[in-house]
């Protein structure tokens, strides 16, 4: 298997050995793929698109076609130990009923999302422009995101809707990370990672 992207393993090494796995907006399956290699763990893959459920199947993963939007109904509650969302939550209609949802699947979810409060976005607005950015690389007219938000956004919502925040780190858009990163998150972090259960 090839080397896993720095952010997954991030996110691979939030996750303890031998738990239940729910994968949301998998993709290609990488993340979910090493998980169960390298982790042991057992569970699901959520996938929209259909060349990707066709590659995870070819790795034998157990994924299932859905629309985020239409919720997770077809789990029952504390079905997965965590709940894995990577830069999907700001594509979907309605973000703070996603948050809630998989913390009633699940017992922690770990979510990533563009950060736009990188000093990149807030340059373009100030020069008058809908921001384009190697972590955000359409223009406004072409997006899948309709919900981009900051990390003090996705904190305050957090509060809002009484989820604690476990862990959060950011990475660039080449998914590794550096002090000035850790020191000014919200300005220099281009991708956030949060891990996160029920207050």
């Amino acid at each position: 298997m090839s080397e896993l992207r720095p952010d997954l393993r991030i996110i691979a090494g939030w996750i303890t050995p031998g738990s239940r796995v729910l994968d949301l907006g998998c993709g290609d399956g990488t993340l979910l793929a090493h998980l169960r290699e390298h982790h042991k763990v057992s569970g699901y893959g959520l996938e929209i698109d259909p060349d990707n459920i066709t590659t995870c199947v070819k790795k034998g993963l157990n994924v299932i076609q859905s629309d985020l939007d239409q919720g997770l109904s077809d789990f029952d509650e504390d079905s997965f130990d965590y709940v894995v969302m990577t830069e999907t939550l700001q594509a979907v209609h309605y973000p703070d009923r996603m948050l809630k949802e998989m913390l009633r699947v699940g017992r922690e979810g770990i979510i990533t999302f563009p950060n736009f409060g990188h000093w990149r976005c807030r340059w373009q607005l100030l020069r008058g422009r809908m921001p384009v950015t190697p972590a955000l690389p359409q223009q406004w007219y072409n997006t899948e995101n309709i919900h981009l938000c900051t990390l003090k956004d996705f904190e305050d919502l957090c509060d809002t809707l009484g989820i604690h925040v476990l862990e959060c780190t950011v990475v660039d858009r080449t998914h590794e990370t550096d002090l000035l990163m850790r020191l000014l998150p919200n300005l220099m972090g281009e991708i956030a990672l949060y891990r996160f259960r029920r207050g």
